[in-house]
């Protein structure tokens, strides 16, 4: 039988907010630099998406290796931060823009970069924390 949750206290919640907010106004400033039209292709949203899968892969590695981890390291940086840092809404959105342009090639090839990249790019994240906090320790 699993245990009741337990109330998160305001340290938890504002970690978490104060991390969103950091993700998600880097994340504008990404669109802001790599902006794109209606039926080109959303190279900001992948960008962002693949990195934040990186940065998803080194903090579990990270919090493997380091079991005594503060508290709020989970939630703030992959709550908060990465959550709001990527994006599958705006990935959903790009895609359906893609098709409805015409551009369905590049929808196609969006999806397989986007789904394969991030999968690829836990996996580097998290063999490359490994070995940095495997060193480390």
């Amino acid at each position: 039988m699993s245990q009741p949750a337990t109330q998160p206290d305001s340290a938890f919640l504002l970690g978490i907010a104060a991390g969103g907010v950091v993700g998600s106004l880097s994340r504008y400033a990404v669109q802001l630099a790599l902006p794109h039209t209606a039926g080109s292709f959303p190279w900001s949203t992948l960008v962002v998406n693949l990195t934040g899968a990186v940065a998803m892969g080194l903090l579990v590695a990270f919090l493997v290796a380091r079991p005594g981890a503060h508290r709020l390291a989970r939630p703030v940086v992959g709550v908060g931060v990465l959550g709001g840092w990527t994006t599958f809404s705006a990935f959903a959105v790009d895609t359906v823009t893609l098709l409805e342009t015409g551009h369905g090639g590049a929808a196609a090839a969006y999806v397989l970069s986007s789904f394969l990249g991030s999968v690829l790019a836990v996996t580097l994240g998290s063999i490359v924390g490994q070995r940095i906090w495997r060193i480390a320790s």
